[in-house]
């Protein structure tokens, strides 16, 4: 003869209320935000594309930093990524890309000739960028390598990540 089998009683657990409440700053919470949610727009003139293409590959897998999205469209990004060599007709357009992004914006200067002309020291090519738009990161190298790039990334989440975040503003 078998025992009967136990009924196991159901018991209805009480709700959580540990994470009814958060409590944060409001620059921290989007600051946060912002510095995972980064859109690139790429902005690519020269050999320095085969290393900005390997950013993106497997091993270097920009997601992950909350930058692997590019959009080819200025209204879409927040971060202008200056590839390669910039000559004096070319400076124009670049500024008006910039002017294009919505606030807030960012800009990085990938490589040689982008942060300071590179070794082209003629007429054609522009020493460096920052002489018509804002930098907020340089990466160095010609090309740079895809870990320099990584850490280029990284040091703007962080400056991001510091700044205070206006919502509301006078004119709103």
């Amino acid at each position: 003869m078998t025992a009967p089998a136990k009924t196991i009683p159901i018991v209805r657990a009480e709700p959580s209320r540990a994470f009814e409440f958060i409590s944060t700053k409001k620059d921290e919470l989007i600051g946060w935000a912002r510095k995972f949610s980064l859109f690139p727009y790429p902005f690519v003139t020269a050999c320095c594309a085969m290393e900005f293409m390997a950013v993106s590959s497997t091993p270097y897998d920009t997601d992950r930093f909350g930058a692997a999205l590019p959009r080819f469209s200025p209204r879409q990004s927040d971060l202008l990524m200056v590839v390669g060599t910039i000559t004096h007709k070319q400076a124009p357009v670049l500024l008006k890309v910039y002017e294009q992004m919505c606030e807030p914006k960012w800009v990085m200067a990938f490589g040689a000739c982008a942060t300071s002309g590179g070794f082209y020291q003629n007429y054609a090519a522009l020493d460096g960028i920052d002489k018509i738009i804002p930098v907020d990161v340089y990466i160095p190298g010609c090309p740079p390598r895809p870990e320099t790039v990584i850490d280029g990334i990284m040091q703007l989440q962080e400056r991001i990540a510091r700044q205070q975040h206006p919502i509301l503003t006078k004119e709103f």
